[in-house]
């Protein structure tokens, strides 16, 4: 069975990727487990509490855990376990994957603001910081099943096979067909490479028994291009890699990945190479 981590922090937007979590473990007969990582709110902190004080805190935060398992337990049907620790949740999220096994980590997406942009959250820390898939759910968003995936990449710099199995797996559980969407300003270069040639090139045998097809625009405004094509095809999951970029790179490059993360509607499934 496939398992599900689900981080909250009790916020509306966390709750409500708590929610989307839920019913897609439904549908995909998942295992959910949600996650808190305990911090002690600011008064606590700046006060000299006893220990036992911060015990009972944190024994009142495992409570309201357990409670909600047990709630979403009962409103979708599903298995809903739950775990909690004293420390950051950035600081756990690799640790709680590997303790579960699970398959991707769920995380609320806050919506856009600049301060966002310019620093970033938990949700885009982990885009780019960890090596495991994260789904990142924007307030507001409701599953209501998933029929289309837009999967934004770079053809050109090739996709591995690990991913696009991860993909095909995603397709094939949810019935959902797959648009591989990639934007390059060397559309010509592109097709001289005969990546548009579904039967011949890796990105066709990785998808073969899925429902996909191709589409390649030429463009310079990557991040413009693909919210366009998410309305233009109603698309329900877009689905991109994040690339890695050495020390200095990183200084003045922002992730397409995470600047995507931070204005949508509709939940993006990180997977890292």
């Amino acid at each position: 069975m496939i398992t599900i981590i689900a981080a909250t922090d009790f916020s509306d937007v966390a709750e409500n990727a708590l929610e989307y979590a839920a019913a897609a473990a439904r549908q995909g007969n998942a295992k959910l487990v949600l996650f808190n990582s305990f911090i002690l709110p600011v008064h606590a902190a700046n006060t000299l509490l006893p220990v036992s004080s911060i015990q009972s805190l944190m024994d009142d935060n495992k409570k309201k855990l357990e409670n909600r398992a047990a709630q979403l337990a009962g409103k979708y049907g599903i298995q809903v376990d739950f775990d909690t620790n004293f420390s950051f949740v950035e600081d756990e999220m690799e640790a709680i994957i590997a303790k579960y096994d699970a398959s991707v980590f769920v995380l609320g997406m806050a919506p856009k603001s600049l301060e966002q942009d310019l620093l970033g959250n938990t949700t885009t820390t982990a885009i780019k910081k960890m090596k495991f898939p994260v789904l990142a759910i924007p307030a507001g968003a409701e599953f209501k099943g998933i029929k289309k995936i837009l999967f934004a990449c770079d053809v050109l710099r090739g996709v591995p096979k690990t991913i696009l199995a991860r993909i095909k797996e995603a397709a094939i559980s949810l019935n959902a067909e797959v648009e591989v969407f990639n934007v390059s300003n060397a559309i010509e270069e592109l097709q001289a490479d005969q990546r548009t040639l579904p039967a011949d090139d890796a990105i066709g045998n990785g998808l073969d028994g899925v429902s996909y097809y191709y589409k390649n625009v030429k463009s310079n405004a990557v991040i413009k291009e693909i919210a366009k094509e998410i309305k233009a095809v109603d698309a329900d999951l877009l689905i991109m890699i994040p690339n890695k970029y050495g020390f200095w790179a990183s200084l003045v490059h922002r992730s397409k990945t995470r600047l995507m993360a931070s204005g949508l509607e509709i939940p993006l499934f990180s997977i890292p190479i």
